[in-house]
């Protein structure tokens, strides 16, 4: 398995990538809705210009410094969905408006009003309305409106409309519960826009989705946009939830057998660098690409330790190569500096992770 690569190594299946950004694309079409995917499960521009030509209209950016490295290759169409505080990052977030559109999304009015002074045209925002997941917003309705109404208020910025992300939709037990988080996720937000018309405030911008309630939420009446990231590589938890199969993971850590102390276990040399902890103690949280009669136990800084199946002992020995899924494709590739870009179980080429780290 692709013995010109040393391991631990992150591969990347080109031919999966395109089906998955192609299908994506043909839901928002489907729609009628604007599809903004979030660069930041796979920081490459050329994976960013590939969602592009496949129909997005732009992009969506967790940080500043994912957003100048997708400007500086030339994507000029951003969503900043984090709020902006700080001189350092004010600075930087004026001079990317001189290479770009950027929007950016907050949910209090002492980022807007920072944001309202930076001079220039206004700011366009949108606010994050909490639908759910409890992180950053207000509940929607008569809260958010306020505050909207609060935030339209402040000169230098424009709010275009709301934005949330069903982050509780991953917690889904079953199909059933995943497509009313994502109906709600829609609906709460259309309901809050028309408040806030009712208002004297008309929001032209109803932003939602994450990969799992993607499919689901554009469908909604009123929604205009969708921002699924993950569903560019997918992994074990998009699997967990029924919104993806091992044939649609992209993303796969090479990792090379490197013990077997016991009949039972195998160590391989892919730990936690490179896998993360995320999903730890879920049923399949990492999973060998067809050896289903293997389950990762635990994983060490450098070690992954699985358990084999009995009947199947004497397989995997020392040296043998195996694919794991990663439960959490976002953080993992984050841990490389490069990919490796396969197709028809070919190396074709090595992408850089131009964006790795950019947390600032």
């Amino acid at each position: 398995m692709y013995p010109e690569i040393d391991t631990p190594a992150l591969v990347i299946d080109l031919d999966v990538v395109r089906a998955n950004v192609s299908e994506m694309a043909k839901v928002a079409s489907a729609n009628g809705v604007r599809l903004r995917p979030h660069v930041k499960t796979h920081k490459m521009p050329e994976l960013a210009r590939m969602q592009l030509e496949a129909g997005a209209s732009g992009i969506t950016c967790a940080k500043l410094g994912e957003a100048e490295v997708m400007a500086q290759a030339g994507i000029d169409d951003i969503l900043l969905a984090f709020p902006i505080w700080g001189r350092p990052k004010l600075r930087r977030l004026a001079a990317l408006r001189e290479r770009a559109r950027v929007r950016v999304s907050l949910d209090s009015p002492e980022v807007a009003a920072d944001l309202g002074r930076l001079g220039g045209p206004p700011v366009e925002v949108l606010v994050e309305v909490d639908t759910g997941q409890h992180r950053l917003g207000r509940p929607p309705g008569r809260p958010s409106a306020d505050l909207v109404a609060e935030i339209a208020a402040i000169p230098g910025v424009e709010v275009v409309g709301l934005l949330t992300l069903a982050g509780h939709a991953y917690h889904s037990r079953t199909p059933a519960e995943l497509a009313e988080a994502a109906r709600r996720e829609g609906e709460d937000l259309v309901e809050t826009a028309e408040m806030c018309a009712r208002d004297g405030i008309s929001l032209r911008e109803i932003s939602v989705g994450s990969t799992p309630t993607a499919r689901h939420v554009a469908g909604v009446a009123g929604v205009t946009e969708i921002r699924p990231g993950t569903y560019i590589f997918n992994d074990t938890a998009m699997m967990r939830l029924g919104v993806a199969t091992e044939e649609s993971t992209a993303a796969r850590i090479l990792t090379t057998v490197i013990g077997r102390p016991m009949p039972e276990r195998v160590v391989c040399d892919a730990g936690t660098k490179c896998l993360t902890s995320d999903g730890y103690g879920t049923p399949g949280w990492i999973r060998a690409v067809g050896l289903p009669y293997l389950r990762m136990e635990f994983l060490n800084e450098e070690h992954g330790v699985a358990h084999l199946e009995p009947g199947h002992h004497a397989e995997l020995p020392v040296g043998s190569r195996m694919g794991l899924i990663p439960s959490h494709a976002c953080s993992v590739v984050n841990l490389f500096d490069i990919a490796y870009g396969v197709e028809d179980g070919e190396v074709i080429t090595e992408l850089s992770v131009a964006a790795r780290g950019a947390v600032r």
